[in-house]
C-alpha cells in the first residue's frame, strides 16, 4: 500500500516571466511509484492572487479543492469553487485556476492515465518550458 502525506511533500516553485501572477508550488506525488498503473496525480498550492496558468491536459482531470477558494475557468465557463469541492476538466480543454481567497489554496488534480502531457500558454521558469510531460519527469528520476 502506498500512502502520501500531502502536507509533507517537497514542492517545486515555478513561475512565468510574462505573467507575474502565474506562480505555483507543485509536485507529482505518484511519479516513480510502481504501484499506480492507470492514474496520475498533480498536487499544487497557490498563494492568494496567484494562478496556475491556462493550459490543456492530454487526459481528463478531476480537480479536488482541498483548501481555499479558487476561480476555475474551463473553456468559456468560470466558477468560484470553495473547499471541499470538485471540478471536472475535459481532455484538451483550456483551463486555469486562480486563488481568489485570502489564504493559500491547495488542490489535487487526478488523471485517469499514468502519463499525461500538460501544455501551458506561458513557459515555466526556472526551466523555460511550457510542456510538462510526466513520462519524461519519471524517466529523469530513475
Amino acid at each position: 500500500m502506498l500512502t502520501i502525506n500531502l502536507n509533507a511533500l517537497p514542492l517545486r516553485t515555478t513561475w512565468t516571466e510574462n505573467v507575474p501572477s502565474q506562480r505555483a508550488h507543485s509536485t507529482f506525488p505518484l511519479l516513480g511509484s510502481q504501484e499506480n498503473e492507470n492514474i496520475s496525480l498533480v498536487y499544487f498550492e497557490l498563494e492568494a492572487g496567484d494562478q496556475l496558468g491556462t493550459h490543456t491536459d492530454s487526459a481528463e482531470e478531476v480537480l479536488l479543492i482541498l483548501e481555499g477558494k479558487v476561480e476555475v475557468t474551463v473553456g468559456d465557463e468560470q466558477a468560484v469553487v470553495e473547499a471541499p469541492s470538485l471540478a471536472l476538466v475535459p481532455t484538451m480543454v483550456p483551463h486555469n485556476l486562480r486563488n481568489v481567497g485570502a489564504a493559500r489554496a491547495k488542490v489535487a488534480g487526478f488523471f485517469p492515465a499514468r502519463d499525461i502531457v500538460a501544455t501551458f500558454e506561458q513557459p515555466w521558469l526556472p526551466d523555460g518550458a511550457n510542456v510538462v510531460d510526466t513520462a519524461q519527469i519519471a524517466t529523469s528520476m530513475v
